[in-house]
């Protein structure tokens, strides 16, 4: 045949150790074998197609047949050399064993190996693909492959080696061919171009390479075609083109699109794709994405992003298997994408995090005057027209109005947001806390707030707190406490309620009143409304024990109690409650467990959540 007519795969057949490519370990094994003299008696190559096991084989047999073998070095100009390297030497014996697979097949081989070679030192046996012989052709072959003659030598050739029965396995030194690498490919590609004196693109060598998936003799078939296609310049839009794979500019133009946001001109660079199929597009997106992971010059691509992508790609698999549509699958592919860029990252939910807690000044500055005004709403003890007489007197509240009044006030608009999200969670608790509750001010982490709420609205709001509370912390940080103070209008006259008869005694009654903490009079049925929000958070201790004559309507569950402060107790000498207090998160980090958990994982950040 014509060398000039030769494919390439046959053209570049490797004909020494060292030409292998991507196989050194088994190269070298082999050559240190033959220089040593340590040979077997039988050999098994096992690995993808295309990734040399035939090759090595040849070149096996022919190191053993060259006059100055066995060596790593044939010489290639003996007679021995010249009729294996033209495949026509009479001791060197190829049996294709998907053909001739029978037990009668290998009856002949085995009466071969009775006589002695013709002009070599060694009648060698190359079986190609020998796990496809059957299970009697295998058991034919058990007794001569374990002690076969001393001249010869057997070399079995397979891409399943799990096909093969263990004694087979047993019987022989088993080497396994890997997978070649790209960049290996790329560069024997590289090379036989310059040998053939043909123009190239090295992006477009790396998608034949990609595209022969590890096997070398199909990435040659492939770059033979490009050849052709291309006039002989292969480039990567006549390598996509051919392969009809999907130009990597595209990816770099629809990416563009996706950080953009711009859904209309996604919506029209999705109707390009539905030239393709849709499978493939997922597998070279997931291809040019983790390109992007090793390109450090692309500062979009955080390796957390990609894992989003990733994710979503691999989520999209499970679609296919079901048959879904596959401009649907892409459609919804990119429009995730567009959402994942919402999410922010670990940084910057801690940086906004610390936006939120340390206020500025002008905030701080803003709530300070209604903070200092909070202590002069009068206690339950003072009567409420005491208030209204007392508030026209004092000059202080409106001397530093000019300064203390910025419009618009940032705490006053997050308070609005406050009720927005709690309308958006429950439209009714929504609007008792709309309606019910006063704004007074933020400052120093505290949001306070005067509650009017009646009977109804104080239900709902005593039951829907700690879903308040939760949204408090979101809307001004997750640092914030509450302040709850009593209505300061008029409260209409409340029906005393009648002494009980019988049944456990008045304990609200009996326990005496710490003179640094007054009790609101509401408490003991004075008939003055007080907050629900305030009775759960900020009544004294000994506020935990009131009258079972007296008791709220009961939770619906226990937890529900737990987390409202709603429980009841009917004995004289019930403790307080501590487990609906609120905790400080700075008093974790002193306890004995904490710290020695940061010196032992060496923490340099701790963060304290709060949960619901």
């Amino acid at each position: 045949m014509n060398e000039r007519s030769q494919v390439l795969a046959l053209k570049y057949r490797p004909r020494r150790f060292e030409d292998l490519i991507g196989q050194e370990t088994i190269a070298q094994t082999l050559s240190l074998a033959l220089d040593s003299k340590r040979l077997s008696h039988a050999y098994l190559f096992s690995g993808l197609r295309g990734s040399g096991k035939t090759s090595t084989a040849r070149i096996f047999a022919k190191a053993l047949m060259c006059e100055n073998g066995p060596t790593s070095h044939p010489c290639e100009q003996c007679e021995h050399c010249v009729t294996a390297n033209e495949g026509r030497h009479m001791d060197i014996i190829e049996m294709d064993a998907a053909s001739s697979r029978k037990i009668d097949d290998i009856r002949d081989l085995i009466e071969h190996t009775k006589y002695q070679p013709a002009s070599a030192k060694f009648k060698i046996f190359i079986i190609d693909e020998v796990h496809m012989l059957t299970k009697e052709a295998f058991n034919a072959l058990l007794k001569t492959l374990e002690e076969p003659p001393p001249f010869v030598k057997f070399i079995l050739a397979t891409t399943d080696p799990l096909k093969l029965p263990a004694t087979i396995l047993s019987r022989t030194q088993h080497f396994r061919f890997k997978k070649i690498s790209n960049q290996d490919v790329s560069a024997h590609l590289r090379h036989i171009l310059n040998l053939e004196n043909i123009t190239y693109e090295p992006e477009a060598l790396q998608i034949l390479a990609r595209s022969g998936s590890g096997s070398l003799r199909d990435t040659l078939t492939l770059l033979d075609q490009a050849i052709i296609y291309s006039k002989h310049h292969v480039d990567v839009s006549t390598v996509t083109e051919m392969l009809g794979l999907i130009d990597p500019q595209f990816f770099e133009s629809l990416f563009g699109v996706i950080f953009s946001k711009d859904r209309a001109l996604l919506v029209n660079t999705l109707r390009e794709l539905e030239a393709y199929e849709a499978e493939m597009v997922v597998d070279e997106l997931t291809s040019w994405l983790k390109e992007r992971l090793y390109d450090h010059d692309d500062s979009r691509f955080s390796p957390l992003l990609l894992e989003r992508f990733f994710r979503i790609l691999s989520e999209a698999k499970s679609l296919f298997a079901i048959n879904a549509e596959g401009s649907f699958v892409l459609g919804l592919i990119f429009f995730k994408m567009i959402e994942a860029l919402k999410v922010k990252e670990i940084d910057q939910m801690i940086e906004s995090l610390e936006a939120q807690v340390a206020r500025p000044d002008s905030v701080a500055y803003a709530s300070a005057p209604a903070a200092t005004a909070a202590p002069a709403v009068p206690t339950a003890t003072a009567a409420p027209a005491a208030v209204n007489e007392e508030a026209p007197e004092t000059p202080a509240a409106a001397e530093p109005e000019p300064v203390v009044a910025p419009a618009p006030d940032p705490a006053l608009a997050k308070f609005e947001a406050l009720c927005a999200r709690i309308e958006d969670r429950s439209a009714d608790l929504g609007k008792c806390f709309r309606e019910q509750i006063t704004f007074i001010a933020y400052g120093d982490d505290t949001l306070t707030w005067e509650s009017c709420a009646d009977d109804d609205c104080r239900a709902k709001l005593k039951h829907g707190f700690p879903v308040i509370k939760q949204l408090v912390r979101e809307v001004f940080g997750f640092e914030t406490k509450i302040k709850h103070n009593p209505c300061s209008q008029p409260a209409e006259e409340a029906v005393p309620k009648p002494e009980p008869v019988s049944g456990p005694v008045n304990v609200a009654g009996t326990v005496p009143t710490p003179e640094s903490a007054p009790m609101p009079e509401s408490a003991y049925g004075s008939g003055e409304s007080v907050s629900p929000v305030e009775e759960m958070e900020e009544r004294p201790a000994y506020m935990e024990s009131y009258s079972a004559a007296e008791e709220a309507p009961q939770s619906a569950s226990m937890t529900e109690e737990v987390e409202t402060g709603s429980g009841s107790c009917v004995t004289g000498n019930c403790e307080p409650d501590l487990s609906t207090r609120e905790i400080d998160g700075n008093a974790i980090l002193d306890e004995p467990m904490i710290q020695k958990a940061t010196e032992l994982f060496e923490a340099t950040k701790i963060t304290i959540q709060n949960k619901v």
